[in-house]
């Protein structure tokens, strides 16, 4: 993530927690870290999914100077079958959008995103 969008990621949740605070003047200790745990997670999967995006390996195949990953099974490299987006879940519930390619295992006829 570049330094101006983690800083602008970070000023709105800040404003966000300032915002709800004033709506709720009586939240106990509790709530309030709640919410601040709850805003910070939402940070922690943008800072996850630009951190993953910027891997050089999650592109590979003909246009690419990154080796083909193997295939777990039979270990042969797998052809690329062009860039798909997959949507995992960060340990704070949030939701990561990754884009990568996809591969396809022509032993064994297997697909799926390599680990990278």
């Amino acid at each position: 993530m570049d330094e101006h969008a983690w800083l602008h990621k970070s000023t709105e949740i800040l404003t966000d927690i300032k915002t709800w605070r004033q709506a709720h003047p009586k939240a106990t200790f509790v709530e309030i870290e709640d919410e601040v745990h709850r805003r910070m997670m939402e940070l922690e999967a943008q800072v996850l999914q630009e951190a993953a995006q910027a891997s050089a390996s999650r592109e590979w195949g003909k246009l690419s100077e990154q080796p083909a990953p193997l295939c777990p099974t039979c270990a042969v490299p797998l052809q690329a079958r062009g860039r798909r987006q997959r949507t995992l879940q960060g340990n704070g519930g949030e939701c990561v959008q990754l884009e990568r390619t996809y591969g396809w295992c022509p032993m064994c006829g297997n697909s799926l995103f390599p680990p990278r």
